[in-house]
C-alpha cells in the first residue's frame, strides 16, 4: 500500500483543489412573469413554457 513520504503543504493541496469552487447556476427569467428559473423548466409562478400553459396555476385573485 502506498504511502506518502511527506506531508502534503498548503500550497499544494490548496493549488490541486483551486477547481473543486462553487458556481452560480444558470438562471433565466420567465418571460410571463419575470421570475428567475433554471431553462428549460417550467415556471412554478405561472405555469407556463416557452409562451404556453403547460400547468394549470390558480391565480391568488381568484
Amino acid at each position: 500500500m502506498a504511502v506518502p513520504k511527506r506531508r502534503t503543504s498548503k500550497t499544494k493541496k490548496r493549488m490541486r483543489r483551486t477547481h473543486l469552487k462553487k458556481s452560480m447556476p444558470t438562471l433565466m427569467t420567465c418571460p410571463n412573469c419575470g421570475k428567475a428559473l433554471k431553462p428549460h423548466r417550467v415556471c412554478t409562478e405561472c405555469g407556463q413554457y416557452k409562451n404556453k400553459d403547460v400547468l394549470n396555476i390558480k391565480s391568488e385573485e381568484e
